[in-house]
């Protein structure tokens, strides 16, 4: 049997390495070979680095932990991107290419101007931004700062106002919305799987700003207002929302804020080239890499790793089923007045679900994307058919949408206050074209995502659904149809959609009925 200095620790290197350099660490594990491997994991923590936020724990034993912050915080939306994508979509490659620069030139410009303007990056959600200014003395302060930069971002989009296609000029716009006070971050899951999120009403506020706001305008909160009425000129927006009026010179406007550099993970550091001095630079290595790893799904891992030595995965359109789910009363019920014991107990309640539906889905051949905010609850994207595709993904997907709805119906709910919390769930499913891709600053902030009106329709299906129910298109019924029960609705108007759409409730699988009552 062939032994090798790196047996201690490979299992670990399963996951971490690419197929050809884990069989040559294994069969010729010599200097050669293990400088490779030492190399390799060093341009995977860089890359890892730049997919998660600069505030997430790099440790799992960090998980749980409900932290209160105070600051302003950013929801920006991208208007016009599927008109963009349908007008490449025909063209295969180069139109994926083509449509990757136009959102690449995007995502670099803005997450070029937050850095510089003291922001954090939070996540991306399919075209969204999530960006947080945390409040270092005075809330006045973060709160100027948020406005500030989204002026700049505003300013920056008259670069896509006018966008050569194949179907002509396209343009692109943004809304931005902002909310400013405290709020609870917690980071739940597992070791193998954790995520970062945020809890609490000004989460919603802020969502609530956005979805307020219009294509070219910054949109504040009546909160937000009163921290910076006196610093910028205003024009009413909806009940309760203002819009900030862009009168300022670039003088006024003033340049970046000088903040210091957000700190970067400590990088593995090899000193020593002999076998032993390599094997303890990549033990050291994966220590560093494991921990920035779990908050990756597995496949998305399994391609960042297989992608590290070139640091690009290539675009590709998809035709992905897409699961919305809503997880309403937990991230919501959060709030500084509780107490920490009822905090922590919300957080944990959270874990567990994030948990088990992440199980669910992955045992089913899906990824769980990530936990996103809606007006109500937070919510949990989830993909079938990107980056693997299998023969069945819409089935796969409808059966994880039923374990889904078995998992919440199951979990135990948390007290507060003295008062049970009712937790419950909604479902979308849809399936249809996307654009599969990593988006965002090739040497900064950057994410593998999946874009398009069949992420959005998802979305709009599981906010028109109702407690408990799990409501597809026509296109998830047509593939689904022989193996489970589902009831036709009828057109049903959903937002964003200028004609009515036909949808399905998903009631249960027809192989289970049939075990049942045979």
């Amino acid at each position: 049997m062939i032994s090798s200095p790196l047996q201690p620790i490979e299992p670990k290197l399963r996951s971490l390495l690419p197929a050809d350099l884990y069989a040559a660490a294994w069969i010729d594990p010599s200097q050669a070979t293990l400088i490779r491997v030492f190399e390799h994991l060093r341009a995977l923590q860089h890359t890892l680095s730049n997919y998660i936020a600069s505030p997430l724990p790099r440790k799992p034993d960090n998980a749980h932990r409900c932290q209160p912050v105070e600051g302003a915080l950013m929801f920006t939306d991208l208007a016009g991107f599927t008109s963009l994508m349908e007008a490449n979509a025909a063209h295969g490659r180069a139109g994926a290419e083509a449509l990757l620069a136009v959102l690449n030139d995007y995502f670099d410009m803005m997450i070029e101007i937050i850095g510089k303007s003291g922001g954090t990056l939070l996540e991306f959600t399919g075209d969204a931004l999530l960006v947080q200014f945390p409040c270092s003395q005075l809330l006045t302060d973060a709160t100027a700062q948020a406005v500030r930069t989204g002026l700049r971002m505003q300013r920056a989009m008259i670069r896509h106002a006018q966008i050569d296609t194949p179907q002509g000029t396209l343009s692109l716009g943004m809304r931005i919305g902002i909310h400013t006070g405290r709020f609870l971050t917690a980071t739940i899951g597992t070791p193998l799987r954790m995520e970062y999120v945020l809890l609490g009403e000004t989460v919603r506020q802020t969502k609530l700003a956005e979805g307020a706001g219009k294509t070219g305008r910054v949109c504040l909160t009546d909160t937000a207002y009163r921290q910076v009425k006196d610093l910028f000129r205003f024009k009413p927006g909806p009940s309760g929302y203002h819009y900030v009026v862009d009168i300022l010179s670039t003088i006024e406007l003033g340049g970046y804020e000088l903040v210091p550099n957000q700190r970067r993970p400590p990088r593995a550091i090899l000193l020593d080239r002999s076998i032993e001095g390599l094997v303890t630079a990549i033990e050291q290595a994966v220590d560093m890499v494991e921990p920035l790893a779990s908050y990756l799904p597995m496949p998305v891992l399994n391609l960042l790793v297989e992608s590290a030595a070139r640091r690009r995965i290539t675009p590709d359109f998809a035709a992905p089923t897409v699961v919305f789910v809503n997880l309403i009363g937990l991230s919501e019920s959060a709030s500084l007045d509780l107490s920490d014991e009822e905090n922590k107990a919300l957080t944990a309640t959270f874990s567990r679900a994030f948990a088990f539906i992440n199980a669910a889905v992955e045992s089913r051949g899906g990824i769980l994307k990530k936990v996103t905010y809606h007006l109500s609850g937070s919510d949990i994207m989830i993909l079938f058919g990107v980056p693997n595709a299998h023969t069945d993904d819409p089935v796969r997907a409808a059966r994880a949408a039923l374990a889904i709805r078995e998992i919440m119906a199951a979990l135990p709910h948390p007290t507060l206050n003295g008062q049970e919390v009712p937790v419950r769930c909604t479902i979308g499913l849809a399936q249809g074209p996307a654009f599969a891709a990593e988006i965002g600053a090739l040497r900064a902030r950057r994410e593998f995502n999946v874009l398009g009106d069949v992420v959005n329709t998802a979305a709009r299906l599981m906010a028109a659904a109702d407690t408990g129910q799990i409501l597809i298109t026509e296109a998830v019924y047509q593939h689904i149809a022989a193996h489970f029960e589902c009831e036709s609705l009828g057109p049903l108007p959903l937002k964003g959609k200028k004609r009515s759409v036909p949808v399905y409730a998903l009631h249960g699988s027809l192989d289970d009925l049939a075990a049942t009552t045979g």
